[in-house]
């Protein structure tokens, strides 16, 4: 189990190399079961593109595997020491149930770079616990098996945190897309999903300069983990840290993101965090798709459910608004536990990988 008494003194794993191995793997939902051929193109440009060895376990294409199988391929791709890297396909929304087999002296003996986002926020949050750093972002599925090419901010921002130990700037984007291919369709290969204009961030309060570890993720899984109790730490442990927080295609109302950061903030969590960075919300239903005027809304709300909580529990701390950290099209991979510099003067965000 984790040591609750002491915060941990985080270890970054080493960067890896051309010809590396690394492990594929589903901790949640086995998507490339269901939609092999995205799951297949995946893979292909890891090879090609990223020049890496990709590894599966039983569970990577099992549906239905239980929490005790999944986390044994976790436990096997760790101990290895043929693999650099650990990569999940997707999320999902039992990965919770995955922790309780892990294996933290496993772990420890042998550290190593995780990519994930939403339900990886279970094991992003639990290496914090172990003091190791991990990335928030790189599914297989999502952003490497993406119809038609890769997404330069995407390869780039994942090829960062895989190969290189250095500062990457992030910025804006020009474009972005939300709305979700039918992977079951052969067009979802060759075709990315419908673009709209980026625009700018949106800064509150940007009258500081924070360099802080970073903590978060997925809201959705947060408020889980908090629930949970066991997998979340004394709140002094995260004084001084970087909130980042998106939520995910089950598009939670403004009340519902509101209540999940007051119970933060009751806990005395929110106001540890100087700085908070707000992923750029999904805000359609692909099967259902939303107007744009209907989607503005949605994040406009979201961004003044966030403030609000803040001004009631930490009515100091800068934001930075609709950065593409979560559930949309390019993804920033940022370093979970790793630092940032949130700028606001500067009106910069710089990933320390």
């Amino acid at each position: 189990m984790f040591n609750a008494r002491m915060r941990p003194s985080f270890i970054t794993p080493p960067p890896l190399t051309r010809g590396d191995r690394v492990a594929v793997v589903s901790p949640s939902w086995a998507a490339p079961a269901a939609f092999p051929a995205v799951h297949e193109l995946g893979m292909q440009r890891l090879r090609e593109h990223f020049g890496l060895v990709p590894v599966e376990y039983p569970t990577t294409r099992q549906l239905g595997a239980s929490p005790e199988e999944r986390a044994r391929d976790l436990m096997a791709a760790f101990a290895d020491p043929d693999i650099h890297a650990i990569l999940a396909t997707i999320g999902g929304d039992d990965q919770i149930a995955v922790l309780p087999y892990l294996h933290a002296d496993v772990v420890r003996a042998n550290p190593k770079p995780f990519f994930g986002y939403s339900d990886n926020t279970n094991l992003l949050n639990w290496l914090w616990h172990l003091g190791i750093v991990s990335y928030h972002g790189g599914s297989t599925m999502v952003h490497l098996g993406r119809g038609g090419e890769l997404h330069p901010v995407s390869a780039g921002s994942l090829m960062a945190a895989l190969f290189t130990r250095g500062d990457v700037e992030v910025h804006p984007v020009a474009t972005f897309s939300e709305d979700e291919r039918d992977w079951g369709h052969p067009s979802a290969l060759v075709t990315a999903g419908a673009v709209q204009p980026g625009g700018d961030w949106t800064w509150h309060q940007p009258d500081a300069l924070v360099t802080g570890r970073t903590w978060g993720g997925n809201l959705e899984i947060l408020h889980w983990n908090l629930a949970a109790d066991r997998w979340i730490r004394p709140v002094e442990d995260y004084a001084g840290c970087v909130l980042m927080v998106e939520t995910s295609e089950e598009m939670p109302s403004a009340t519902e993101v509101f209540r999940m950061l007051r119970n933060m903030g009751e806990r005395g969590l929110l106001e540890q965090f100087p700085a908070v960075i707000h992923g750029r919300p999904k805000a359609t239903d692909g099967r259902n798709p939303a107007a744009p005027a209907t989607r503005e809304a949605y994040r406009r709300d979201q961004l003044e459910a966030v403030l609000s909580a803040l001004r009631t529990y930490n009515a100091a701390a800068m934001v930075v608004s609709g950065v593409d950290i979560g559930h949309t099209d390019p993804q920033w991979v940022l370093p979970y536990g790793g630092e940032v510099t949130v700028d606001g003067p500067g009106r910069r965000l710089t990933a320390h990988f």
